[in-house]
Parts: C-alpha cells; structure tokens; sequence
C-alpha cells in the first residue's frame, strides 16, 4: 500500500487507520452500543502490536479532560469517545475545556442508527449541533464515501485552529463498508509560518515605548516559546513583567523583573506596576478581568489572534504577530532605558510581598498552625517535586496556591482548566499526561470537592498502574465559592461538605494512601507519597477558612467582607469569624 493510501475494511477501521497516520496513540472513553464498531476496530488494531490504546475510563468527562491534558503537554492530537446520546454528551465540559484552552482534541461522538434520526429514537440527541460552541470543526459522517475526507478535515482543523474537531457517527454507518485505498496523508503536519507584523505596526509599538518613562509588561500563554526575548526586552526599557496564570509557566523563571500575578490570584506588584504605568504592553494574553486592568493607562497588546485585540480594555496600539517574532523585531527599535527607577520600586514591592503576605505561611511557623494551612502544603509540594514535574490544579483555592507557590523552571508543568474555569479537571488532566509521557512525575493537586465530583476514576490511575500521584487539599468545604460570597457581601452559605476520608477510599481501592492532620507530617508524607512506583493519594486535612486575598482590596469589596462578616455574628456565628480572621490575619496585601 502506498504511503498516501489508507485502507480499512469498515468506516470504523478507515477511521482507526487514518487517527493511526496522524500519530494517534490513544483514545480515550467507555464502550458502548453504537461506538462498538469503532470498539472493534481499536481492538483489531493492535493485533500487530503497533495499534491504538484504548483508555477505560469511568466517565466520558474524565475522557476529555484526559485528552485535552495529553494534547496541551505534547502538542499532539489526542483523542475520546461517547457513545450515542448521554455517552457523548458527558464529554462536552471536557471538550469545552480543551477548545478555549486551544489545544488539538478530536472527539468520536457515536450517534443513533441514521434510519432513525429524526424520529425521537432511544437515546436521540443531535451531537452534530450540541457540540458546535465548543468546536472548530463538527460534522456527522453521513455515507461511508463521506468519510475520508470528513475525517481528514476534522484532523486537520484540530491541529490548524488549534482546538476541538467532533466527528458524529452513526453507529450503521461505522459498521459499513469504506471505500478502499483512500489517498490521503496524513502523516505529515505543516510547519507553522513565522508571524511577524507589519513595519509600520512595529514602528508605532517601538514609538510609544520610546515616549514612556514607566512600561509594564502583562505576559500570557502566549509568550510561550518567548522567554529570552520578552526578559531582554524587558532588560533593555526598564519594564517589570506581571503575568496570568496561564503565562506563569512560560515567563516566571529566570526573569529578575518578575513582579508577579494579577487577578483575584495575584499576588506581588503586579497590580500597581500596571496601574502606576504609563504604558501597558500586553503580550499574548487575553486576561478576562477587566477590573484588575486599568482604565487611565495607554495600552499596547500583541496577539496572532486579531480577533481578541482590545475585547477586554483600552487599547490604543493593536499589533497582529507571533510574541517572539514581534519583540525579536522590536528589539532593535526600542532605546535603552534612561532610568531603572520604575522596575527596581516595583521588583522591590514584589519581594516583600512574597516574604510578608505570600511567605506568611512558609518555612518553621507555619509548622505549629493547625488546621494545615495549605499554603504550607502547596510550598513543600513545590520544593519535593521533580524538575520536570507536571502539576495538574483543581479550579478554586488550588489555583490560588499552585499560582503563588509553585516555583516553575522552564521545564516543569502547570496546566488546569484555567479558561473553562470547571471544577474535577486536575486528577483526570493527570490521567492523560501520565498515559502519554509515563516516565514523567505527575502530581494532581485537588481539592476535595472537586476530586468527589469525578471520583471513580481512581479507578482508572489503578486500573492502568499510572504513576499519578493525587494531593487532596481536604478542607471539607468550596473555599473560592465563600471568597465570593464574602467579597460580594453574603455570609457563606452551602459551601461547607461533609468530612470525608479520602485515604481511606484510596486504600479500599488499592491505591496507597496516607492521611495527614499534623502540619509537622506533611514533608515527610509528600516525600513519601512521591517515592511511589504506581498511583498513590495523600489527604491533607487544611484550614477551611484560609481564604485568597486579591492584591488590591477595593472599598466595595472591604464593604462586601464587613456586611457579610456583619451577618454572620447576628446569625450566632461569631467563633467562625474570630476563625476566619486568625486564619488569614497575616494574608492581608500591605501597601
């Protein structure tokens, strides 16, 4: 057979064959009725060894989010399955994930027999329009002719986008008869061009950094692969670099004009660099929060996307290109600072906020606080990783801690839902990682509500002996659900769950697990957890009240806290107070 030709005796087969030619190792998903026939051919697939994986998972969600986590650490599509009508249908929060996250994922949503579509069948639903808000790409397979080339271009959308293909199939149709000897190749991927902007766009951008005294950088994802260019764009105009939490991963390390995170996970100086600037120059991000950007200050962003320039404040200087090849090219053009005032005042601020507000809970003190504070948990979990870890973040308190403790390095991982913001994404993400590069530490950081929301796939990490190891900041309670009741003037409400054993249930799956209560336990107990051969669980009772603090508290928010602190002594809840305000008394953002 040639090397264009794909061949497969069904449409399931012609499938199997061409995911095979795009270097699919896996897919992800539950077996079931009309997916069978795309069953059978992964089965038949690795007759010679050389086959697709079939990753059993215990829900279609975990399957997404498994592959969304495998597309994101190896650029490579990954794939997942759902059968005909509530078994496609639970991939879609995964799927909506990986889409925003701009990650390559083609989902197999198997679909009811095509006789009957349109008759209210058992089990009908219309994946074909369902999935269209969280794709690039969605078409039903209707004819085996169809096929290959439906195929091909869900492929090829998936990795140009990049984001989510869904390619429906009716169980009938996966069964047919597929053309033969199909000519298409798709084991060949472009090589991605060299964005670069126009002349005049770059001598504006150069222009109005030229005319500021005070520029701060605000990076994103989109600096990655941009590092040595953004820090001696930096060194050269003086800037401090603020970054998302998306953009840690990429432009933390090795960066002396780090001043740290904005947002409602912020931290440092990054906030007032932003503010006190008389140029912001955003960088391949698109920060939702509007309220932590400023409204008074000129604003230049770069994105290869045109689409998001200025959606979320002003802008006074739009500039289409790739992140690396823009400052590359700005280089040349930008003067050298006169004066290094602004980045050494806000470096300054940043240091004495990670030893005073972020270095509260670190180090011997933190040892005698009990409830654990996790903020202690999430600085030794840094330290007793590896090198190259790769941590998955639960949404809520976890990506408050993983984003102010975890020390990146160039090499190491931080991945989430940070976009979708959903909550059980960490410990399934882990599943994908740990199935696609085995030989790497990966470390799911969990919180307990969501770890309870995809339980079952514990059983998937014993199932396949991953090497995954799940850390459960247990603090019986939604800790970002009651700041935001707080901040907004609520006594927490319904946000309090009932204490549960993780390791326990770990251990009754076979899994080995610790507990850990005692602050003075929890070094010993990560180094432990992390000398595991297979998947292993460790639980960390942790104080429900130790609360994020955004790093500028507004007069509204200081309202919402002092109403809300207000209720809870006139609903009798005075000792929960007096709690809270010990738990966090030292996390206060100092001027």
């Amino acid at each position: 057979m040639a090397k264009n030709q794909v061949r497969g005796d069904t449409v399931a087969d012609l499938l199997v064959n061409q995911l095979l030619a795009a270097g699919v190792k896996r897919i992800y998903g539950i077996v079931g009725d009309s997916l069978n026939p795309v069953v059978d051919a992964v089965r038949r697939s690795n007759k010679n060894g050389e086959g697709i994986q079939w990753v059993h998972v215990r829900h279609e969600e975990a399957a997404a989010f498994a592959a969304a986590a495998e597309a994101e650490v190896t650029g490579e599509l990954a794939v997942c399955a759902g059968s005909c009508g509530p078994g496609n249908l639970h991939l879609i929060n995964g799927l909506y994930d990986a889409n925003r996250s701009r990650v390559p994922v083609l989902a197999i949503a198997s679909h009811i027999p095509s006789m009957q579509i349109g008759t209210s069948y058992f089990q009908e639903t219309h994946p074909d329009r369902i999935f269209n808000e969280c794709s690039v790409y969605n078409e039903m397979i209707s004819s085996p002719l169809a096929a290959p080339r439906v195929i091909a271009s869900a492929i090829h959308h998936a990795y140009a986008a990049p984001g989510v293909s869904v390619l429906t199939l009716p169980g009938d149709t996966a069964a047919a008869t597929a053309p033969q000897d199909v000519p298409l190749d798709l084991s060949e991927r472009t090589p991605k061009p060299r964005v670069v902007p126009a002349d005049s766009a770059l001598r504006d951008l150069a222009d109005a950094i030229n005319a500021a005294k005070k520029v701060t950088i605000f990076a994103g994802a989109g600096t990655k692969g941009a590092h040595d260019e953004v820090i001696a764009l930096a060194d050269r105009i003086g800037a401090p670099i603020g970054h998302s939490l998306r953009g840690k991963e990429f432009i933390q390390y090795d960066n002396p004009f780090d001043v740290g995170m904005s947002g409602l996970l912020g931290y440092g100086s990054a906030n007032a660099a932003m503010h006190e600037a008389d140029l912001l120059l955003l960088l391949g991000t698109d920060f939702p929060y509007d309220q932590f950007l400023p409204e008074n200050v000129r604003t230049a962003q770069v994105d290869i996307r045109e689409e998001v320039l200025g959606r979320r404040t002003r802008l006074d200087l739009a500039v289409v290109g790739d992140v690396k090849e823009t400052v590359k090219a700005l280089l040349p053009l930008v003067d050298k600072a006169r004066s290094r005032r602004f980045v050494d005042q806000m470096v300054k601020k940043y240091e004495k906020a990670m030893t005073t507000v972020v270095g509260a809970y670190k180090g011997k003190s933190a040892e005698k606080l009990k409830p654990i504070h996790p903020e202690y948990v999430a600085d030794i979990l840094s330290d007793v990783a590896a090198d190259d870890t790769v941590f998955t973040v639960d949404t809520g308190m976890c990506n408050v801690w993983a984003a102010r403790y975890l020390r990146v390095n160039g090499r190491r991982r931080v991945i989430g839902s940070f976009l979708h913001g959903s909550m059980a994404n960490a410990m399934p993400m882990a599943i994908g990682v740990a199935a696609a590069q085995p030989g790497r530490q990966v470390i799911s950081m969990s919180g307990d509500g969501g770890l309870s929301m995809l339980l079952g796939d514990l059983i998937t990490l014993k199932n396949y002996n991953l090497p995954v190891k799940v850390v459960v900041f247990n603090n019986s309670s939604l800790g970002m659900v009651k700041l935001e009741m707080l901040v907004n003037g609520l006594p927490e409400y319904g946000t309090d769950a009932p204490g549960v054993n993780y390791a326990d249930i770990a251990n009754a799956m076979g899994i080995p697990a610790v507990r850990v209560e005692d602050p003075k336990d929890v070094r010993s107990a990560l180094e432990g957890l992390l000398k595991q051969d297979g998947p292993a669980l460790i639980d960390v009772h942790t104080d429900p009240n130790a609360l994020s603090l955004p790093p500028s508290i507004t007069a509204d928010q200081v309202t919402g806290f002092a109403t809300a602190m207000s209720k809870e002594i006139l609903g009798g809840g005075i000792g929960e107070v007096i709690s809270m305000a010990k738990s966090n008394l030292r996390n206060i953002p100092r001027p």
